[in-house]
Parts: C-alpha cells; sequence; structure tokens
C-alpha cells in the first residue's frame, strides 16, 4: 500500500494523518480536502470510506451531511457499508450466479441466497492505494487504488481499478470511476453514501426529486424480475419534488418488501452522458444537493434496517435517519440482458461519473 502526495497548492497543503491500523498490521490514512467555498471531506483508504463531509448551511454553520462513525476501530465492524467504495458489484445478483462466455461463475452467497455489494469482503473491506494532491484549478483530490484477482469473490478476470474523489471550489464532491480487466467479466460501481443534510434526526421532510418514469420491479428479496413498472402519481414519483416521507409507508407491495425504499430508479432518457438526475432540499438548514450521474439508474434507500447503531459522537442511528441515491446499473444487470450491460471486455474501460453539488 502506497500513500503519495502528487501536487501542493502554493495557498494549501493537504493535510494526511494517521487514521489507525489494521489486523495485519497495515497502517491507514485519513484524508482531508477543503474548498473556498466552504465545505471540507474526510477520506480514508481503508474502503474508500468517506467519513465526514462538512457542508455550511444557510447561516454559514457547518454540517456534517453524512453518518458513520469517528475511529477505524468502528469501520471494521458490522456496519452497513457507510459511505464506502462498493465493488465489484453493487446491488444484487440473483442466486449469487451468472453466465459468461458460455462459464458459470458462482459468487459469494453474503445475503441469503443472493449476491450483495461485491461479497463478503468486497471493495468496502479493503485497502485502496491512495495518491492525493490539488489540481491546477485548486481543488483538492484523491486517487484510489486497487487490483482485485482473478476469482475475486468468485468473478472472473483480474480488475484494476482507480475511483477519484474530487472536492471543488464551489463544494461539489466528484466521484469518477475507471476499471479495466484481463478476461471479460462484470462491474457496477458505487458509492454507498447515507446523507442527511440536516446532520441528525429521521430525513423524512427532506424534499426529492428524481428524474425517472419507472423503477425495475423486483421479488420480495428485492431482485429484478426484469420488468420496469412505471411510477406516475404513485409513491415512487418524484418527478415533482415531494418529501421523502410523504409515501414511504404507502400500502404498497414494492415500499412493504423493501420497509420503505429500497429501489432502483430508471433515468429518464439515459444516454451514458453526465446528467442531473436528483435534487434534495433540507428546508430546516436550507441545503440543496444536486446530484449528476453517467448511469442509468440510482437506488434509492432510506436506511430502513438502520437500528440502535451508535455512531459519530455518541449518535444513535434509527431507521429512516439517512437516504442514499446510489448511481449504479441495474441490480442483477448479469442475468438481465434486457437490461442496459454491465459486461466489461479486456482492452475497453470501465468509465463512470457522479456529483454530489451542494449550494444553501
Amino acid at each position: 500500500m502506497s500513500i503519495q502526495l502528487l501536487i501542493q497548492h502554493t495557498l494549501y497543503i493537504m493535510h494526511i494523518e494517521p487514521f489507525g491500523q489494521l489486523p495485519s498490521g497495515e497502517e491507514v490514512s485519513l484524508f482531508t480536502l477543503e474548498s473556498k467555498g466552504g465545505a471540507k471531506a474526510r477520506i480514508t483508504n481503508y474502503g474508500g470510506i468517506l467519513v465526514n463531509l462538512w457542508i455550511p448551511d444557510a447561516k454559514g454553520e457547518w454540517v456534517d451531511v453524512v453518518l458513520g462513525f469517528d475511529t477505524l476501530e468502528e469501520y471494521l465492524g458490522d456496519h452497513p457499508y457507510f459511505n464506502a467504495i462498493i465493488g465489484r458489484y453493487g446491488n444484487r445478483i440473483g442466486q449469487s450466479s451468472f453466465t459468461l462466455e458460455g462459464t458459470t461463475y458462482e459468487l459469494d452467497k453474503n445475503h441469503g441466497p443472493h449476491h450483495l455489494h461485491g461479497g463478503f469482503v468486497g471493495f468496502d473491506k479493503q485497502l485502496w492505494d491512495a495518491q492525493a494532491g490539488t489540481n491546477e484549478e485548486g481543488d483538492d483530490f484523491v486517487v484510489l487504488s486497487l487490483t482485485s484477482p482473478d476469482g475475486d469473490a468468485g468473478y472472473p478476470g483480474t480488475l484494476k481499478v482507480e475511483v477519484t474523489y474530487t472536492l471543488t471550489q464551489d463544494n461539489q464532491w466528484i466521484i469518477e470511476y475507471e476499471a479495466t480487466t484481463d478476461k471479460a467479466t462484470h462491474v457496477n460501481l458505487t458509492q454507498h453514501a447515507y446523507f442527511n443534510l440536516k446532520g441528525a434526526g429521521d430525513v423524512l421532510e427532506h424534499e426529492l426529486m428524481i428524474t425517472a418514469d419507472s423503477i425495475t420491479e423486483t421479488d420480495e428479496a428485492l431482485v429484478p424480475t426484469g420488468q420496469l413498472v412505471e411510477v406516475a402519481e404513485g409513491p415512487f414519483d418524484f418527478n415533482a419534488p415531494k418529501p421523502i416521507g410523504a409515501d414511504i409507508d404507502a400500502d404498497d407491495a414494492a415500499i412493504k418488501a423493501g420497509f420503505g425504499y429500497d429501489h432502483n430508479f430508471v433515468i429518464r432518457d439515459w444516454d451514458d452522458s453526465l446528467r442531473l438526475i436528483a435534487e434534495v432540499f433540507e428546508p430546516s438548514r436550507g441545503i440543496f444537493m444536486e446530484v449528476s450521474s453517467s448511469e442509468p439508474g440510482v437506488q434509492l434507500y432510506t436506511a430502513n434496517h438502520l437500528k440502535d447503531l451508535t455512531g459519530k459522537g455518541g449518535t444513535v442511528y434509527q431507521p429512516r435517519t439517512a437516504f442514499c441515491l446510489e448511481t449504479q446499473h441495474f441490480p442483477d444487470t448479469p442475468n438481465r440482458p434486457e437490461f442496459p450491460t454491465t459486461e466489461l471486455k479486456p482492452g475497453e474501460t470501465y468509465k463512470s461519473t457522479t456529483v454530489y453539488a451542494f449550494r444553501a
């Protein structure tokens, strides 16, 4: 594992500090990124976890808008993928297997009979190489690199992954993903940030908009059936902004299966370009978050399974005290040829970009 400081801007030197040690003895680091717009982020190279993201609210007061822990030791324990890089495959793969080029691959069964978020030791639980610095525009960044060997969690091919986090001067958190392989495989990378734009309490009054006319229909295990369901005028219709809590307990089979929202929204008119896909406004703090992505889907998850989990500063997290907008290709795509493909072949480069932009 290596850590390098690439560029030092004349007005600011990237702050890097120890964040603890893994049971293997490897040292873990914490990187602090700052912007002239008042945002500040702390990122660790263990799992690519965003430990803190402070955003100035309408009164100029800092709000840490992501859930999580204060120490590495807590992140090494059991937790729901707080703010980590997810791979090789974000979300579910039904029955933990897929067939590619005539060969069937059996994956980790870490979610009942299904595969979830890359298996038992996904990218969220690995130590990444890190390079950090400040670019010519004055934006702080961290480049995280990882090599996933052939057969890792059952996936074919040696996959080389690079994820760049940039905090811009106007308070945008940019995530750029790249990956290459030496054998045909499937890749679906995402970031599992748990947001709360007021910092604490439930997120039911956050006003949400998603540019989606349908969701992927799922079974009771939230694995796609292959069908799309239109959202018009139903509990999944966020085409006009509405509070997250407005329909979260609707008498709807899909809502009940997820104990709230835990569903993939199909982005309207997707063409692989970076475009606005969601907006969130928190009225008590006056913070807006705009989400842009090159991905065809986004998973809205309302932290339905959080319960009595102690996090930062002793805060006890409960259901619906955060929301996730995980940009992605659709769940179970390796078994659903009708979905936009997640196959990556030798000689190709997987690329994906997501931007979370904040203002007050």
